[in-house]
């Protein structure tokens, strides 16, 4: 919007200078001619951005011929502006002819101060375009910068999303699957047992997929709204996911002497034992399991869980490994510390926060 009105506003303003320059003589060649070089001059201020050094040698000429300087400001000024930067002397050259040619006509003779005030005239005004061409240039590439630093923060955000809705569905169904495993290995062993124990352990199944999708679907909730936990957070239940591992079969003994904990902290307590009992499920299974939820003196949360190292096959469930990783990082993000491994004869996950 603002060179559709500011070049016609200049090539308007170069004619109407054109006319005061036949009215007041400003060159001694016949009106007619100044008429003819300031009309041409001022045209082809048109295309200054285009062809900056046409306009450059063009608005010179006609200010020679004419005396009307509006042409060779605009085309000397565009010469040093948008032509390449090794062409720019020739725009200050192209400037300085014309101002002298203007003297030479005016005054029928060229003295050396003529030819200096041409040069230091022709310099200031290519000074002067050279400056906001660089000034120009400056602005577009802090603004390229920008645009690509944007681009890497959004890059940057779009994987961490991604890596935290990994992390959040391998909570989720990690825990949940190894619990119908264990369900379904119980039916697999007494097909031919109790039909009651049959039923309770189907309908155990039909109940542990069910939370599944539910807990999926929250969790996709929170990924899409941003929300946070809040205290009364399903995901926050020690209590809760401790009887649906004891309904699977799972031997598990909880002792929690951590009290309130704000919500960040309660889900990661919450993840931390979710991902011990569903390693000690598929590792170790039928092992009995502890999980022990403590508070400092200094107001620290230590969560441990513990199961008994077992010669039992492991439950033949796919894994990649990175149940771990994710919690650590989790927790490091949480600024607490976790460590995993054996103790004696057990195995121990432990995580403070």
């Amino acid at each position: 919007m603002e060179r559709r009105v500011l070049d016609p506003a200049l090539v308007l303003g170069c004619l109407a200078l054109t006319v005061l320059a036949a009215k007041g003589h400003w060159s001694p060649l016949p009106w007619p001619v100044i008429i003819a070089a300031g009309t041409v001059g001022s045209a082809a201020q048109w295309f200054r951005r285009r062809w900056p050094l046409v306009a450059a040698v063009v608005g010179s000429a006609a200010y020679g011929l004419s005396g009307n300087p509006g042409p060779w400001l605009l085309g000397v000024y565009s010469g040093a502006a948008y032509a390449a930067r090794k062409l720019v002397p020739v725009a200050g050259v192209a400037g300085w002819a014309g101002f002298a040619a203007w003297s030479w006509l005016d005054e029928g003779r060229l003295q050396s101060s003529d030819i200096a005030y041409s040069a230091v005239a022709a310099g200031a005004v290519v000074a002067l375009g050279v400056w906001v061409a660089a000034r120009d240039t400056g602005r577009q590439e802090r603004a390229r910068q920008d645009e690509k630093d944007r681009a890497v923060r959004e890059e940057r955000a779009r994987t961490d999303e991604r890596t935290r809705i990994a992390r959040e569905m391998h909570d989720v169904l990690a825990h949940k699957v190894s619990l119908i495993a264990l369900h379904a290995g119980a039916l697999e062993l007494n097909a031919g047992g109790d039909a009651d124990r049959i039923r309770q352990g189907a309908e155990l199944i039909r109940v542990t997929a069910r939370e599944a999708l539910q807990e999926l679907r929250d969790v996709l909730g929170v990924l899409q709204t941003g929300a946070k936990a809040e205290p009364d957070d399903p995901f926050a239940d020690l209590a809760a996911l401790v009887k649906a591992a004891t309904a699977a079969g799972q031997p598990v003994q909880l002792r929690d002497r951590a009290g309130s904990q704000p919500p960040a902290t309660a889900r990661v307590v919450y993840r931390v034992v979710q991902e011990g009992l569903t390693n000690a499920r598929k590792h170790a299974p039928g092992a009995p399991v502890t999980v022990d939820v403590e508070r400092g003196d200094d107001d620290t949360v230590t969560v441990t869980v513990e199961n008994l190292l077992t010669t039992a096959a492991p439950l033949d469930l796919p894994g990649a490994g990175a149940g771990l990783v994710g919690l650590a990082e989790r927790v490091r993000l949480a600024g607490g510390s976790i460590h995993s491994g054996p103790v004696g004869d057990r195995w121990r996950l432990e995580a403070t926060l």
